[in-house]
């Protein structure tokens, strides 16, 4: 049948309304893959983003569109995994195909101009439909500036999750909220900063919120906590030999005694050994399958997603057996495996060790003398009201530990006999099983109590004290110091003092699984098996020390809606515990969380008998700071003393 020719009013009428008629929405998924450019400043394989290189963040970024019902996506990972893009592929689709409000909080304001000059800039730079829809920073007026940038229909507002001003600054009706594991508990006294985001998205009825994190803490995770209130799924990836499906494990990934490099990845099905080459005909065919937790809403994705489905070429199953290797020698980097590879939480072990047992297992050395192993000696102490408790531990290979000496000064600490006996045991030396007489390297002590007599007295010691603060912000065991010149009642300090801040909290959870460690037995040290990394030595000390240096547990609270992990007394008496933590950041501050076989080589040749009668160490301000490397044996600013 012949139909009949439309006439040029028909035509043009058609084109016109094809043109009035909105392009068909993308997923974000799709937006990438056709628009996104990733450039040579931002990512290691700069050019046209290709979805197919990390297949699993697919259906995440699906969960994100405006065609899916999903209202909030949750990611727990680890690293290597590209969810921190997965969130920039978002904030381009938005502004180029669902403008709205958006806001983009980092765990600081720091971090957000960080991510906006590194990520965001080259996200825009890189996109020809980005660029047309942001204003050139440089123009006057353009709303493009550090933290916001506004685009027609819309503006991305970046802020911190340590801000409040910044979290209030406006309502939107995107939020990407970006290592949520890393926010602060409570943001300027104003409640927990998640919180206060999620509040500004109230307005809008189909809002999206996307939350993503490496995980942390166990039972302190933000991200944790979101996963399993979600669907909860988890990826499936097929054998390429047998072809079952399975989620990746890091129990089923095997390798040689040394050769990390040669890991393999064993089915569970077949037991036939995978290639981290083959990772990516796995990936391909991949799929996500759901678990839902008993509190899923049904407006909640999340995923959880291990470093071992990295794709080929950023992370390979031999960079994570390595890793694990290396956690075994050194149990301080077994957390960040537990996080950044197998992308879980890490369960805190605060429940106090069991004193009795410490006590049955205390050894016969003699007090004030320093076993074979022990290297080099610091010393924590404790500052109160009317005495001064003091502990000298001595370090060897492997932060292996013995205690060496205890002492409690009494007298008013606002008067300065009791400094001056403190003094003089910082000028003692200790006898080694070689024959040599060590004197304490470092001796750090605590200024939350007679503050001002802390200060003065470490000011005429020296380099040798350290002066201490404790602060549960610190990322670090012991953080970087920083200047005092006004004492506790404002009067000027004469040359002021540095104040080093501790992490208590950390340093205690790190003692409590050493404390936890099991001693070998004769026989395997018969065999030349040595003692665990971290293990405590302890002298015959009475029971009242034991039960002091087991004194706290961890507890959990809620405060103002956020759970929070505090140490807390379980005994009156804790002085012993507090002295060893601050005799370990002493350590610290000597280097030993740096030191390598080198230096501990080193060390050794140096104690060997020599003939002289004492070793006396001196330091000062000026020295060379992170790691010491304990060339004190001999080395700049310190000498041997003949007879």
């Amino acid at each position: 049948m012949n139909l009949p020719t439309p006439t040029a009013e028909e035509i043009y009428s058609a084109a016109a309304a094809a043109g009035m008629r909105p392009d068909p929405l993308l997923t974000i998924s799709q937006w990438a893959d056709k628009y996104r450019t990733l450039s040579q400043r931002a990512s290691a394989e700069p050019g046209p983003w290709r979805t197919d290189r990390t297949p699993y963040l697919r259906e995440i970024m699906d969960c994100l569109s405006p065609s899916s019902p999903i209202e909030r996506t949750v990611f727990m990972k680890g690293a290597q995994i590209g969810g921190t893009e997965c969130g920039n592929d978002w904030i381009g689709y938005v502004i180029h195909q669902a403008p709205g409000p958006m806001m983009a909080v980092q765990p600081t304001v720091e971090m957000a101009k960080r991510n906006s000059k590194q990520r965001i800039d080259p996200l825009i730079d890189e996109s020809e439909v980005l660029r047309a829809l942001v204003s050139d920073p440089r123009s006057r007026d353009s709303g493009n500036t550090m933290l916001s940038k506004e685009f027609p229909g819309g503006a991305l507002v970046m802020t911190g999750a340590n801000s409040a001003v910044g979290l209030r600054s406006m309502a939107a009706r995107y939020l990407f909220l970006d290592e949520v594991d890393a926010y602060p508990g409570d943001v300027e006294g104003e409640g927990d900063p998640i919180n206060l985001a999620l509040a500004r998205t109230r307005t809008f009825a189909r809002r999206k919120v996307f939350m993503v994190s490496t995980p942390k803490i166990t039972g302190m995770s933000r991200v944790e906590k979101a996963y399993e209130d979600s669907d909860r799924r988890q990826y499936w990836v097929p054998c390429p030999l047998c072809r079952e499906f399975q989620v990746l494990k890091f129990a089923q990934l095997k390798w040689p005694k040394d050769e990390p490099e040669k890991a393999v990845y064993a089915c569970e099905h077949c037991g036939q050994d995978i290639q981290n080459h083959q990772k990516q005909w796995m990936l391909a065919r991949g799929q996500w399958r759901a678990n839902p937790g008993p509190k899923w809403d049904r407006i909640t994705a999340g995923f959880h997603l291990s470093g071992l489905y990295s794709p080929v070429g950023w992370f390979s199953w031999g960079d994570a057996a390595k890793q694990f290797d290396q956690a075994q020698k050194d149990p301080t980097l077994l957390q960040v495996f537990v996080n950044t590879v197998l992308g879980e939480t890490w369960t805190m072990m605060g429940e106090a060790p069991d004193w009795k047992r410490l006590y049955d297992r205390r050894e016969t050395y003699k007090l004030g003398t320093v076993p074979d192993g022990g290297m080099f000696l610091t010393a924590g102490a404790d500052v109160q009201a009317d005495r001064i408790e003091v502990e000298v531990v001595a370090w060897g290979r492997g932060k292996e530990s013995w205690s060496i000496d205890y002492r409690v000064f009494e007298g008013d600490t606002s008067r300065q006999a009791v400094w001056e006996k403190l003094t003089a045991m910082l000028n003692e030396t200790y006898r080694t099983q070689t024959g040599i007489d060590l004197a304490i390297l470092q001796v750090a002590v605590d200024s939350g109590y007679a503050t001002t007599e802390v200060y003065q007295w470490a000011r005429r010691q020296g380099g040798r004290v350290l002066v201490i603060k404790g602060d549960v912000r610190s990322t670090a065991l012991l953080g970087a110091p920083a200047p005092i010149e006004v004492g506790p009642f404002g009067a000027k300090l004469k040359r002021g003092v540095r104040v080093w801040p501790v992490n208590s909290g950390m340093a205690k959870e790190e003692l409590y699984r050493w404390l936890r460690l099991d001693r070998p037995t004769d026989e395997d040290l018969e065999k030349g098996i040595s003692f665990p990394t971290g293990y405590c030595h302890f002298p015959r000390y009475s029971e009242e020390y034991f039960q002091q240096i087991t004194a706290e547990q961890l507890v959990t609270k809620l405060v103002k809606g956020y759970r929070r992990h505090e140490w807390v007394k379980m005994r009156p008496r804790n002085e012993a515990l507090d002295c060893r933590v601050y005799a370990r950041a002493a350590a610290a501050r000597a280097g030993i969380d740096r030191f390598t076989d080198k230096h501990w080589a080193d060390i050794e040749a140096r104690l060997k008998p020599k003939p002289v009668e004492k070793l006396v160490i001196s330091t000062s301000d000026d020295e060379a700071r992170e790691p010491r490397d304990l060339t004190w044996l001999g080395g700049r600013g310190k000498k041997w003393l003949g007879r």
